[in-house]
């Protein structure tokens, strides 16, 4: 049973932006696969929803005239996994997202509706932040762009105003090019479970691939809302590749992590396996980008 007080459906997203206006108080429907669980549950009960599930214009993922990747909000994670675009330049997201829940649930669910939840744990976030990633929003007032890390307030808030949707996420091209990255999800199963801890490292070498030029490391469910670990970074950045690199870099994450106890898993074990994946993932992007870690 669904308690449902009104439905309305948006043509555009300039229409989604009149319905929203019009009933202040009505919550965005894309896909529906978190919002609908809350109406089930009663969280929502009695809502008023817009849906923009048939705002064709914010599916889909392109490159721009500066050579940025555009990933429209409604695009799925199947999507997203199998497109040409995410295979070529950033394969990393397409694993990442290849991660959520199971197929359904990656067929209908969209990337827009995973960071707008605000949640830690979303495994498109994390990556989303190592790639310095720019969120799109269109609302009363125009088009306005935020950096990922400026759209995540707090647990489970975003900077959403009102009347605004999210209808896009950019990956600039100085944000692509060069870089190689890996993600990893630590869960008690295999599938369908949400992340105890998630970790996405992004590097870029040097020609030679014997120095890191750059690197870039953020979590999910290190803390309320995705983070990057500075510290870590600049541990890294101009550093030779070698196993002493990698251990610097790794043991520096916890200077920036805050994890915290949870009936899912205790602090001191998330920080245990958060120096450990940075470890991996920053392993594997250098072999991927072409380097070696030498002893």
């Amino acid at each position: 049973m669904y308690d449902i007080k009104a439905l309305y459906e948006a043509a555009s997203v300039e229409d989604a932006v009149r319905l929203l206006q019009e009933h202040p108080e009505a919550q965005i429907i894309a896909g529906g696969s978190d919002v609908l669980v809350q109406i089930r549950e009663g969280k929502r009960a009695g809502v008023e929803l817009v849906s923009i599930y048939g705002i064709d214009a914010m599916r889909g993922i392109s490159l721009d005239e500066t050579g940025a990747i555009r990933i429209g909000s409604l695009t799925s994670f199947s999507h997203i996994a199998a497109d040409p675009i995410i295979r070529e330049h950033i394969p990393v997201l397409g694993e990442a997202v290849s991660l959520v829940g199971g197929p359904q649930i990656r067929n209908i669910g969209t990337i827009g509706g995973n960071t707008c939840n605000g949640v830690t744990s979303a495994d498109s976030a994390s990556t989303l932040f190592a790639w310095d990633a720019v969120i799109e929003i269109t609302g009363p007032s125009g088009i306005r762009r935020l950096p990922i890390q400026n759209f995540y307030i707090k647990a489970g808030k975003v900077d959403l105003q009102p009347a605004e949707v999210q209808t896009a996420i950019i990956i600039p091209k100085p944000a692509y090019e060069s870089y190689h990255g890996n993600y990893i999800k630590y869960a008690m199963r295999e599938a369908m479970d949400i992340a105890n801890l998630g970790c996405s490292v992004n590097v870029s070498l040097s020609d030679d691939k014997k120095t890191i030029r750059d690197a870039r490391i953020a979590y999910g469910v290190a803390g309320p809302i995705p983070m990057r670990a500075a510290t870590a970074e600049a541990a890294a950045k101009g550093q030779a590749v070698s196993a002493e690199t990698v251990n610097a870099f790794a043991k520096a994450v916890l200077s920036d992590i805050h994890p915290r106890d949870s009936w899912r898993a205790a602090k001191a074990f998330r920080e245990h396996i958060a120096v450990e994946m940075a470890k991996r993932a920053l392993t594997k992007s250098i072999q991927l980008a072409g380097g070696e870690v030498c002893e």
